[in-house]
């Protein structure tokens, strides 16, 4: 479902999205597009299991510029595990899933086993 940045952005803070947008900036070699498993659920990502199994830490600063200006949204990539933005110029909301035990147990059985290659299959699918 394509989805805007307020949409997006509502989304984020109450649930783990799995999207895809076009890439912003082309990397040569690399899909025009990225696919994103992220969230900006607060208690997810303070929570223990947070700090330790996705290695959050909470932003220092702001970014020199305004994202919303730029249509852009910054969120936590789970896989990659810091902070990214999406381009909200064309972005699908693929799947969500509630930032609760639901996750966890994704992140258990899905996530968690993959490879590296696996996950780099992923986001660039």
């Amino acid at each position: 479902m394509i989805v805007g940045l307020s949409n997006l952005r509502g989304v984020l803070l109450n649930n783990v999205c799995e999207v895809k947008f076009v890439r912003r900036n082309p990397k040569p070699g690399k899909p025009s597009s990225r696919r994103m498993l992220c969230t900006n659920n607060a208690q997810l990502l303070n929570s223990v299991e947070g700090r330790t199994i996705l290695n959050y830490v909470p932003p220092r600063q702001y970014p020199k510029y305004n994202p919303d200006q730029e249509n852009l949204i910054i969120t936590w990539d789970i896989i990659m595990q810091g902070y990214r933005t999406i381009n909200c110029d064309t972005v699908d909301l693929i799947s969500t899933l509630e930032a609760d035990e639901t996750f966890w147990v994704y992140m258990r059985e899905k996530i968690s086993p993959m490879s590296v290659n696996e996950k780099i299959n992923f986001m660039n699918t």
